[in-house]
């Protein structure tokens, strides 16, 4: 049997046609996205394994930065190459944020409302999509007692944490170290099999320039926007210090990106509000909301635009250096049996992550009525049991919903 993690690589053409299609119909937040990728690249067409899925999420769960984004720059490394990183993002991040970078000049009018029909229907879709992921990922990566229990422990210390009072961004790091410790402890005498790997292409030393690169940026741009005093060079250095701090998902960036544009007069804060209540109402990450913010803070159409690619490009820059500058290590750890059952219990440990976000926020911010419960059934039974295609499955449901929720 071919193993999916090596199977022939694709062009990055394809790959941006794939991720194309994965950004124009992705809604849901972060986690969502992981549910849209595993469906579509894991399911449907075997780019590679679930343990080698698993991994990659479990990698950018520790780092700073959109998570999901990084996954899907993983992604087309592993099946395309640099080029396919590349072809990855652009395609993923390209319809988000160009409909808000037009949003930003009025060129398009979407409803930031947040409770029209239809975009409820997406969010009940995007819990569908979601509890899909965590039902595959179960059957996969925790089927026996110690590791479905480790999982659900690990669900239940993600819920309970805010009860602590300590930072949230531990709640989501604890899980993944103690699942680490578990199964280090548990399974590191059981025999480990030809591992699954994600094919990264490059050595360490390339990710120690990557990582050194991100130092150098982060010391040398706040130089430059003081010595320039440009709003091109403020923006830049605003969205790569915010893009190398956040953990935790897109809307902990949020407060970071405010303290970067408003009071330095950048964008006020009538429109920094628009453009989050926009970005809620497009697929894709939230991170491009960088794209409308850098496209308010242009004087003229041409200005606007090019504002809004250099702030895109420049907070997602540090998730891509941090992901290249680990995953060589990543990927040499991961072969010692050690390390292997470290990850067995980490896999496991994600799965609990995944399970408890389904619950909270994707679950808790879509399903408020009855109906909202039968759409969610529908559109569950037509991605697992009747194997329909996600996009399909999304516009049908934000149109159902834009008629009957």
């Amino acid at each position: 049997m071919t193993n999916p993690s090596t199977a022939p690589t694709a062009s990055a053409w394809t790959v941006f046609l794939v991720f194309l299609r994965l950004g124009l119909t992705s809604f849901g937040g972060p986690v969502a996205h992981l549910g849209y990728f595993r469906a579509e690249l894991v399911e449907r067409r075997k780019w590679l394994s679930d343990a080698a899925y698993a991994d990659l999420v479990a990698l950018c769960q520790f780092l700073p930065g959109p998570a999901s984004s990084q996954v899907g720059l993983g992604l087309g490394l592993h099946r395309a190459g640099p080029l396919g990183a590349l072809a990855a993002w652009t395609g993923f991040t390209l319809p988000s944020a160009l409909a808000l970078a037009l949003a930003a000049l009025g060129v398009a009018a979407l409803d930031p409302g947040g409770d029209s029909g239809w975009l409820r229907g997406l969010k009940i879709v995007a819990a569908a999509v979601v509890a899909q992921a965590v039902w595959g990922m179960a059957k996969t990566l925790a089927p026996d007692r110690p590791r479905a229990t480790l999982a659900l422990a690990a669900a239940a210390l993600v819920l309970v944490w805010p009860l602590t009072g300590l930072p949230l961004v531990l709640g989501q790091l604890a899980p993944i170290g103690i699942g680490a410790l578990v199964g280090w402890a548990l399974f590191k005498s059981e025999a480990v099999e030809a591992a699954d790997h994600l094919h990264v292409g490059f050595g360490r030393r390339v990710g120690v320039a990557c990582l050194g690169l991100l130092g150098a940026l982060l010391v040398l741009l706040p130089v430059l926007a003081q010595v320039t005093n440009a709003d091109w060079a403020r923006l830049a250095d605003g969205m790569v210090r915010a893009g190398s701090l956040v953990f935790g998902g897109g809307h902990v960036v949020l407060p970071l990106l405010q303290a970067e544009v408003v009071p330095t007069g950048l964008v006020d804060r009538e429109s920094f509000l628009a453009g989050y209540g926009l970005a809620q109402a497009v697929p894709g990450p939230l991170f491009t909301l960088s794209a409308f913010l850098g496209s308010a803070a242009g004087a003229t159409v041409l200005t606007s635009l090019g504002l809004a690619l250099l702030a895109t490009v420049a907070i997602f820059v540090p998730a891509a250096l941090l992901l290249f500058g680990a995953l060589p290590f990543w990927s040499a750890l991961r072969q010692s049996p050690a390390a292997r059952a470290a990850l067995t219990g980490i896999n496991a440990a994600v799965v609990g992550l995944l399970l408890a976000a389904f619950y909270d926020p994707v679950l808790t911010s879509a399903v408020a009525a009855p109906e909202h419960v039968a759409l969610g059934l529908a559109a569950f039974l037509a991605l697992h049991i009747w194997k329909a295609p996600p996009w399909a499955v999304v516009l049908g449901g934000a149109a159902v919903a834009g008629v009957v929720v």
